[in-house]
């Protein structure tokens, strides 16, 4: 499987140069196999890439901007969905490539996995054993003779353990007092801690947003310059129909 990754090499755009130079320099630093191919200066790429970027993935002017990367045929995404995955640990996921061993992603594969297996191992070993969870009634173990002697004894004990009872049930009050005040102390702390969480929050999404907006204006800038470029090219092409024609 050969990694394709479509580029322009003559843009005009700082951002597209940047873009381009951030996935060949992770793929190279992966040591992942893959191949360039520049649409600025072969029209049969950019016209495969156009035609082969899933509609639902084109922006709203239908013209797809590089970089675009593809497993052979298949298609696996462009910058911000490479971005995304380079940030998850799972960039030889995006790629449609098994990752090496020893990497961060083989060995989060490996986790999931046995924590799958665990969980399944788990729940086949109680459907299983399902008496091995009920527990046998110890007049039935050891006999209705057994039982009569400890009734027995529990009544004699009652007879001297009275006042001890009494002490100790005073003690378990007191005990229990304690307790729930400190509950009470430890539920003031865990409130404090939510409302840290909630300006956290609020200060996370604020950013998100302000994140999105620019990168939605970039996006309109990169697509516009992108137009540019293209609108240039074609006068060029034009230009040099024009002057063979009139050399002829």
């Amino acid at each position: 499987m050969v990694i394709k990754v479509f580029l322009a090499s003559s843009s005009g755009s700082t951002a597209i140069k940047k873009k381009q130079q951030d996935v060949v320099g992770f793929l190279e630093a992966l040591k992942v196999d893959y191949t360039q191919l520049d649409i600025a200066c072969n029209e049969e790429n950019r016209m495969w890439m156009r035609q082969n970027v899933p509609e639902e993935k084109k922006p709203a002017n239908g013209i797809p901007l590089p970089p675009q990367i593809f497993n052979e045929n298949g298609y696996c995404g462009d910058y911000e969905t490479f971005f995304d995955a380079k940030e998850d640990n799972m960039v030889y996921a995006f790629l449609g490539l098994p990752p090496p061993p020893g990497s961060k992603e083989a060995e989060q594969a490996d986790e999931e996995h046995v924590l799958e297996n665990g969980t399944h191992a788990e729940e086949t070993n109680a459907e299983e054993n399902p008496d091995d969870s009920i527990e046998v009634p110890v007049d039935e173990r050891n006999g209705d003779a057994h039982g009569d002697e400890e009734q027995a004894a529990d009544e004699e004990e009652e007879g001297e353990g009275g006042e001890e009872e009494e002490e100790e049930v005073a003690e378990g009050e007191t005990a229990n007092d304690e307790a729930t005040e400190g509950e009470t102390a430890g539920d003031e702390a865990p409130a404090e801690e939510d409302q840290a969480v909630e300006e956290t929050d609020e200060v996370t999404e604020d950013t998100q947003a302000q994140a999105e907006e620019e990168e939605e204006q970039e996006e309109e800038d990169l697509q516009s310059e992108e137009e540019e470029e293209l609108r240039q090219l074609e006068e060029e092409e034009e230009a040099e129909v024009q002057e063979e024609e009139e050399t002829e």
